[in-house]
């Protein structure tokens, strides 16, 4: 038997020198999807640092746009000034040089603006200054003096937007000169700001490369994460199918176990059941009272009290018995 059990334990053995190596694999994996893991973990952990600093990066370069546009509307602001004064300026050259020019001639809103001023000026001094006015006249002046302040108002929202200088045209040269170093004045203006906004473009560019530069690491951080967490989930998959073929070799090891102690437990009921006596034979025993019962004689327990007393009596007339032959033989012999 013992030869038997060792040749029956020899591919459980193998079974247990195999699970041993497959838990020891799957113990190194386990490690190395750990490893995976941190690697995966700190490189995270720099993406979201590198992510903050992003954001406060980001919040600088806002503010940084936003000054250089204000920087360029100002400068267009002013270069649209500059222009518009400019236009001013050859509308008054080009009346100065028309002998004032055809009636269907069309001239700039400023022209118009600052001819109708002069005009409005020019009979409002007439008006309070010269007397002998006819009624009539009078009431022409002043509604013309109305007619050309109702132009001059439909006249404003676009001077206003253009900035245009209100000039007085009575004195052509004056207003050219006056008109002359607004537009200077708006043309420094413009370059001032536009070497300020040259300035800041360097700043800018800087900011915009670090930037760039920030958003490059941000991305590298989060793809060797990316890579990781793929290795680590290389690694799970193959653990699982490692555990998968774990399991089954338990399992088969568990059946033989179990076939092995049933086969001992068999084997152990067949040899007491061999070994035991008539007595403890529950069959034979059973057996021998039916014998007994059916002849007549069968007695259970210990004897009695009475059984006692009639053992002695019994042995007494024995005794007397074996005396009286004893006597009888005596008694042959002397008469012989």
């Amino acid at each position: 038997m013992t030869a038997g059990s060792g040749e029956d334990t020899i591919p459980d053995v193998d079974l247990r020198d195999h699970l041993h190596q497959m838990e020891s694999k799957v113990r190194k994996l386990r490690d190395a999807r750990g490893a995976h893991n941190e690697q995966a973990k700190r490189f995270a952990d720099q993406r979201n640092s590198i992510q903050s600093q992003y954001k406060e990066h980001r919040e600088k370069v806002d503010f940084a746009l936003a000054e250089v546009k204000a920087v360029r509307a100002e400068q267009n602001l002013h270069k649209e000034r500059r222009d518009a004064i400019q236009a001013q300026i050859r509308d008054l050259i080009g009346q100065a040089k028309s002998q004032r020019g055809d009636a269907d001639t069309k001239k700039s809103a400023t022209f118009e603006f600052n001819k109708l001023s002069s005009e409005v000026d020019t009979m409002e001094r007439i008006y309070e200054t010269r007397g002998g006015m006819s009624p009539k006249k009078e009431k022409e002046t002043i509604e013309k003096i109305k007619n050309m302040r109702r132009r001059m108002k439909e006249l404003e929202p676009e001077i206003a937007e253009l900035q245009m200088i209100k000039v007085d045209l009575s004195n052509r040269d004056e207003a050219i000169a006056t008109l002359k170093a607004e537009a200077d004045l708006a043309h420094k203006q413009f370059i001032e700001c536009l070497e300020k906004a040259k300035g800041m473009s360097k700043e800018m560019k800087e900011l915009f490369s670090h930037r760039d530069f920030l958003k490059g690491e941000q991305q590298r951080f989060h793809n060797e994460f990316v890579g990781c967490k793929e290795k680590a989930d290389e690694v799970h998959q193959k653990i699982v199918e490692l555990m998968k073929e774990v399991n089954e070799t338990r399992d088969k090891l568990k059946m033989a176990r179990e076939e092995r102690e049933s086969w001992i437990t068999d084997h152990n009921a067949s040899v007491m059941k061999e070994m035991k006596t008539g007595a403890e034979d529950s069959k034979v025993a059973e057996s021998m009272v039916d014998h007994l019962l059916s002849a007549g004689n069968l007695t259970f327990g210990g004897t009695m009290s009475g059984d006692r007393g009639g053992l002695s009596a019994k042995r007494t007339q024995s005794q007397k018995k074996k005396g009286m032959r004893r006597v009888d033989m005596t008694a042959s012999r002397g008469r012989k």
